[in-house]
């Protein structure tokens, strides 16, 4: 590992060491799984605990890969569950959304770490999330919530690397965010749009795509917008057809492609 980023993850280390015994926000995701791989191996499985909030938002192939991690690596997990739909604000969709779910989500899953003798909760966020529209990150810090590798000033691409290192699967996983930032803010959040969003996303990675969007327009979630790397526009229209097909049996009525291509945080582009 080359000096700067070996720096870098020993201040990671350290810090973690330093608080003895700590709960990880665990989705499975690429930096929730160095920063639970790294806490395990600064202060051992013991003293570890994996926390995964379930919700609609939250996609049941992610649910499956945090559950077969942790069991790989021996440390307990729990989960809990949220009813995002429930949550004040949160249907509705306003630009503050991610705020309002995640000072409900984390207040819970920190009640319930504690209820497990953990006092202390980390969660993923790096430094590039700083550089976007990120709400969520407010209510974080509101709570006390510790953010490591944002501390120790890892960018994304840095935790790809040393997860690559460490030899971790998930090292070039794609993005996944909450499904509700597939979300146009002000239109409804429903279970049914969620879940259409969701069918949709499988499809895409059945298909061999890496990193994409489904993007969901309108008061009833009628059109799908999908957002795909420039180098995969070629392989999308190649298989247009299929996808729009399936997409329809899924409940869309039109189905697009973006011709900017993915980007992260595109439903942010109208706050700007």
């Amino acid at each position: 590992m080359r000096k700067e980023l070996s720096d870098k993850y020993s201040d990671l280390c350290s810090a973690l060491r330093r608080e003895k015994r700590i709960a990880v926000a665990f989705s499975a995701g690429v930096d929730s799984t160095l920063l639970l791989q790294t806490a395990v191996n600064a202060l051992g499985n013991r003293n570890v605990l994996a926390v995964t909030s379930l919700s609609a938002s939250f996609p049941e192939r992610e649910a499956g890969e945090a559950d077969e991690f942790t069991r790989k690596i021996g440390v307990r997990r729990i989960t809990v569950g949220v009813d995002q739909l429930s949550i004040p604000g949160f249907r509705e969709n306003p630009a503050d959304r991610c705020y309002l779910c995640k000072k409900v989500l984390f207040t819970r899953m920190m009640e319930a770490a504690r209820e497990q003798g953990f006092e202390i909760m980390a969660e993923g966020s790096n430094l590039d999330d700083l550089s976007d529209y990120r709400p969520g990150l407010k209510a974080i810090q509101e709570l006390g919530v510790m953010s490591p590798l944002r501390e120790a000033g890892l960018t994304k691409s840095e935790i790809r690397e040393i997860s690559s290192e460490l030899g971790l699967p998930t090292w070039n996983k794609p993005s996944f965010a909450c499904l509700a930032t597939r979300f146009v803010y002000g239109e409804t959040i429903t279970d049914v749009k969620l879940r259409r969003v969701e069918l949709g996303e499988r499809l895409l990675q059945d298909l061999g795509f890496k990193q994409f969007r489904v993007r969901i327009h309108g008061e009833e979630g009628r059109l799908a917008r999908i957002e795909v790397l420039p180098g995969d526009f070629e392989k999308l229209l190649g298989w247009r057809q299929e996808i729009a097909a399936e997409l329809k049996q899924f409940g869309f009525d039109y189905v697009s492609m973006d011709l900017e291509g993915y980007r992260t945080g595109s439903m942010n582009e109208v706050l700007t």
